[in-house]
């Protein structure tokens, strides 16, 4: 284990946390608040720590696999412990646990929140809130990799670590430009759709609020009905963005650039939005006697639908209240997720693809036995071990979800309650049902709970092993 690589990069990342506190600094000062105070001691705590990190040279630069898994980890715990700090510092969340848990919702993208009521935040604290989401969207690895020319070459390593999917490759040769190309997609979209918001008669703090929780695919709204009281229009465009954030960005590039043909090929991108417009029909169906016309109920179903399977979060109603067949579809759509390689979390839609077809391909051996059938996406074949890494994937998440449920159900709760956290946080969803739902927050569990349900948010927006590995002594033995 190279510990001084993990160092510098660790160091890094304080550095870049720093200058990301100054955000909130700027509303404070817009807003006259002194919350913001509290975000400027800690932007200064993290660049005095990141400077010192930063300051010895390493010789060593390599790393492999195993460093860029824990590098990942590290980072996003650091990230959501500092992130943390201004929150209770500033007296908005003045408990510590309920504190790390929205940061720790906030940079994986769950938009999961202890808090009864977010009207009585302050500016800078909601607009924290909304830019950790959108941080955490695209990655704080993408963006150091997009912006610091890290030598050593291996820096594929944190870019598989950090970005969601079975697996990742480069759009471009180098590293680097990837993630350049990456974050040039993600800002102007993010961008474009503040702009739609502000000319469609959002207000500006809003529109810029929402437009970070949007892109980042996190559902922090800074209303206590979350989308609610918007127009209907405002909850259209909500809706369209989160669903293009929800597509593999390999899709934009492709779209863009020379090769449109390639972004037509994506299978994964087609079943994405079949599985959307066949719930979203479905739950229109089944909730068309509760609104006044089979209009509202097909913009309710799909904000719905669009918000669960992005894995966003918002609401516009509580779906708490929808009919059984309804919420089974939105619980099984929580599941699912979005696209590899976009914003979202959950399982993929590209791991659902492989698991169907591993199933038919079981099938058809049974049948067939002296077959030999390889198992293809975008009419490329897949090879075994990314095969086998999503049925290993597959196991260890359901496992994970089952261990999480019973040490939370001893706080008492009901079942449906105690399922639905964990799968909404784990997925990086949100809502989940019951004291949970769209109306309801995280506030009724113990602290014990809540660091459950942190871990599980940290490790679904990791896709479980970079987390998993820093329980693994082996790993860290110098090499």
């Amino acid at each position: 284990m190279n510990h001084a690589v993990i160092r510098r990069i660790l160091g890094l990342i304080l550095l870049f946390e720093s200058a990301f506190l100054l955000l909130p600094c700027m509303v404070a000062v817009i807003y006259r608040e002194k919350q913001g105070l509290s975000y400027l001691a800690v932007a200064f705590v993290c660049l005095v720590i990141g400077f010192l990190l930063t300051r010895r040279k390493t010789e060593n630069q390599m790393f492999y696999a195993k460093e860029g898994f824990v590098i990942v980890a590290l980072s996003w715990i650091v990230m959501s412990f500092f992130g943390a700090m201004p929150y209770y510092l500033s007296g908005d969340i003045p408990d510590v646990s309920q504190a790390l848990f929205e940061a720790v919702s906030g940079f994986t993208t769950t938009g999961a929140s202890t808090l009864s009521s977010v009207e009585v935040l302050s500016h800078c604290t909601l607009v924290w809130r909304a830019f950790t989401i959108w941080i955490g969207g695209m990655g704080v690895i993408v963006f150091l990799l997009a912006v610091l020319p890290l030598t050593g070459g291996y820096n594929m390593h944190l870019m598989r670590a950090e970005s969601p999917g079975p697996s990742v490759g480069k759009l471009v040769p180098k590293v680097r430009e990837t993630a350049k190309i990456l974050y040039l997609i993600y800002i102007s979209l993010t961008v474009i759709e503040i702009v739609l918001y502000i000319l469609a008669g959002m207000p500006v703090f809003d529109a810029v609020t929402t437009g970070f929780s949007t892109a980042g695919t996190g559902g922090f709204g800074i209303r206590n009905d979350s989308m609610g009281s918007y127009s209907t229009v405002l909850q259209i465009l909500i809706t369209i963005f989160m669903i293009l954030f929800g597509v593999n960005f390999n899709f934009y590039y492709f779209l863009l650039g020379k090769e449109k043909k390639e972004a037509f090929k994506m299978e994964e991108v087609r079943w994405y939005f079949t599985i959307i417009v066949v719930a979203a029909l479905l739950i229109a169906f089944d909730i068309r006697g509760m609104f006044d016309n089979i209009g509202i109920a097909l913009q309710q179903a799909f904000f719905q639908v669009g918000s669960i399977i992005t894995t966003t979060g918002f609401s516009t109603t509580d779906f708490n209240l929808w009919p059984q067949v309804s919420k089974t579809i939105l619980v099984l759509l929580t599941f699912l997720g979005a696209c590899a390689g976009s914003t979202g979390g959950g399982m993929k839609v590209s791991r659902l693809m492989i698991l169907v077809k591993s199933i038919r391909q079981e099938i058809a051996y049974f049948i067939h036995p002296r077959s030999v059938k390889v198992i293809k996406m975008d009419q490329k074949a897949i090879d075994k071990s990314t095969v086998r890494g999503v049925h290993a994937f597959f196991a260890t998440y359901m496992m994970i979800i089952v261990v999480s449920v019973f040490l939370i159900s001893f706080d008492g709760l009901d079942l449906v309650t105690n399922f639905t956290a964990v799968v909404t946080a784990f997925n990086n969803v949100g809502p989940g049902l019951e004291l949970v739902g769209p109306a309801g927050n995280f506030g009724c569990f113990s602290d014990f709970s809540h660091y459950v349900l942190m871990f599980d948010m940290l490790a679904g927006r990791l896709e479980l092993y970079p987390i998993l590995l820093l329980f693994t002594p082996a790993v860290w033995k110098k090499n």
